[in-house]
């Protein structure tokens, strides 16, 4: 069974979702982003992706508060991501509750860094953040494209020992277009044993069961919960086995 992970994306402690990571595209959802969360742990969801987005532009954590304020009053598991760029960084995100932290831009523009939390927390808490753009990596927010291409990126990581990497296509995002299916199945293919979280694009369950269908292990959805284009109780289906 898929596993299904809601995301809260954070702008000035607010709930948010921007289109193809552009901020200026910004639809502010819920001025009380721990509303939202006690909403996805009553429907019986365990996990949730947050994400700081002004800690992506300013390149460390900003909204450790409303991670804090999640981890203490609901049981979801937490990763969190945004503006992770030192060992603080880190420390304050962990002790703040985060069960696992994404990395993306560090790990393109900081591989030591990076490569050093791996070895000292563990393949269980930290993940790889794969954002792409035509097959290319983006950083900062989706700001930058680089001239890094997708599969030997996620190749040199799995090297060091990650298992867990959350793929966006920053085309689909927000776009509720239907997720880059085909993308997926290509990683798949060449690491059968990745655990990768499908993310960008999700718009109905139909897209949620046809990345199932393909193996897709997990899936981050957003903007289609908060437009109701899919209910929290049609999710149930995919929480039974979770």
């Amino acid at each position: 069974m898929i596993e299904i992970i809601p995301a809260i994306d954070l702008i000035d402690g607010k709930c948010v979702r921007l289109s193809q990571g552009d901020y200026s595209q910004k639809i502010i959802y819920n001025e009380n982003p721990l509303e939202v969360a006690k909403m996805f742990a009553y429907t019986g969801i365990r996990r949730l992706h947050l994400v700081d987005l002004d800690g992506a532009k300013a390149h460390h954590i900003v909204n450790h508060k409303v991670l804090e304020s999640i981890t203490n009053a609901t049981n979801l598991i937490v990763d969190f991501g945004g503006g992770l760029k030192s060992d603080d960084d880190l420390r304050i995100a962990f002790e703040c509750g985060a069960a696992m932290v994404t990395g993306g831009s560090i790990a393109v523009k900081n591989k030591d860094i990076f490569s050093s939390w791996i070895l000292k927390y563990g393949k269980e808490k930290i993940i790889l953040g794969a954002d792409v753009k035509n097959e290319k990596i983006a950083v900062g927010g989706w700001i930058e494209t680089t001239d890094l291409d997708l599969m030997p990126f996620i190749k040199t990581y799995i090297s060091e020992g990650i298992d867990k990497i959350i793929c966006t296509d920053i085309s689909k995002d927000g776009m509720l277009q239907g997720p880059a299916i085909e993308l997926y199945k290509k990683i798949l293919n060449q690491h059968p044993d990745i655990y990768i979280i499908a993310s960008g694009g999700v718009s109905s369950i139909a897209d949620i069961e046809q990345l199932q269908e393909a193996s897709i292990p997990a899936v981050i959805t957003g903007k289609a919960i908060y437009e109701g284009r899919i209910k929290l109780n049609e999710l149930r289906k995919f929480l039974i086995n979770n």
